[in-house]
């Protein structure tokens, strides 16, 4: 078995953030959250990780992180631009939003070639979730079905005191393994606990404390790769007439797909540590706190890449 990958989703636009979070410093030193997941993806075992990026933000994202994490890791850099669809289809004329994280770690195919893990750029996992991404690909292989693995965060340790987060609510079964995967765009701190809206916050429904949700941190089989190929044109055929403009292909939703067709078990593996994002602006003086008590807890050193 090769050894795994990490792959990185760095192409997003951060539109409610207001700016590029993925090379948003978070700490004096000029760390951002994407340093210290790699940090932590290092210290699990990984060896190469692939970043995905677009080609407007090359420059800035390879000077202000890849040059300090290159020479301690194996780094690839793919571009997931909307013109890199399959044969016979076209971006739709005004288009600018990405086709979505289905899309974007396809990008990677030519590059990844063994088992891998999937992170967002601009999230925290903390050294537990890579951990376990880390043991899990390198002890478990295809058989009859894939096998793949997903870190399922408690919901209450990802929401934010700033605004609406969007979040896959999980259903386990009680052999750990995924049933269903519902993606819920409005969940927000109702009453001191988590509530998801569907009219807009005219009213709410409550997730109870421990519920996981997925924050697209995955580990897939090389089999992926092939899945996510086969099932794009599909998509862009279902999508690009209805929704051209903002249709997405989503990771959460090819392996709905696959579990509703019996061809894949996902082992839930629930964290109880907490989450950290930039999703807001605000968000960010919650981050630094953070970062900064780990540090005096010795859980980092001042410079990572040292």
């Amino acid at each position: 078995m090769n050894k795994p990958v990490l792959v990185v989703l760095a192409a997003g636009m951060g539109s409610r953030y207001g700016g590029l979070k993925q090379m948003d410093p978070v700490d004096p030193e000029g760390h951002t959250l994407l340093d210290f997941s790699v940090y932590d993806a290092k210290r699990a075992g990984f060896e190469k990780v692939v970043f995905i990026i677009k080609h407007a933000i090359e420059e800035d994202f390879k000077k202000i992180i890849g040059s300090r994490i290159e020479p301690f890791m194996n780094v690839e850099y793919v571009y997931q631009e909307n013109d890199l669809l399959p044969e016979g289809y076209t971006c739709p004329k005004g288009r600018v939003k990405p086709f979505g994280t289905g899309h974007a770690v396809l990008c990677a195919k030519a590059v990844v070639g063994a088992p891998f893990a999937v992170i967002n750029a601009d999230d925290y996992y903390g050294p537990k979730a890579f951990a376990e991404l880390y043991q899990y690909l390198t002890t478990n292989e295809d058989d009859d079905r894939y096998r793949y693995v997903m870190i399922g965060f408690h919901i209450e340790n990802t929401i934010t005191e700033n605004g609406h987060v969007a979040r896959g609510i999980c259903q386990v079964d009680e052999q750990g393994h995924l049933t269903e995967i519902t993606e819920r765009t409005r969940i927000e701190k109702v009453d001191g606990g988590a509530a998801y809206s569907l009219d807009e916050g005219e009213t709410w429904h409550a997730i109870p404390d421990k519920t996981p949700v997925s924050m697209n941190c995955w580990g897939f089989t090389p089999g992926f790769m092939k899945e996510l190929e086969e099932r794009f044109p599909g998509f862009l055929e279902e999508n690009l007439t209805s929704n051209p403009l903002k249709c997405e292909y989503f990771l959460p939703s090819v392996v709905s797909d696959l579990l509703a067709e019996d061809k894949a078990v996902v082992r839930v593996l629930e964290s109880e540590e907490k989450w950290y994002g930039v999703t807001y602006q605000e968000d960010k003086a919650t981050v630094m706190e953070a970062i900064r008590s780990m540090k005096q807890r010795h859980l980092y050193p001042q410079q990572l890449w040292s």
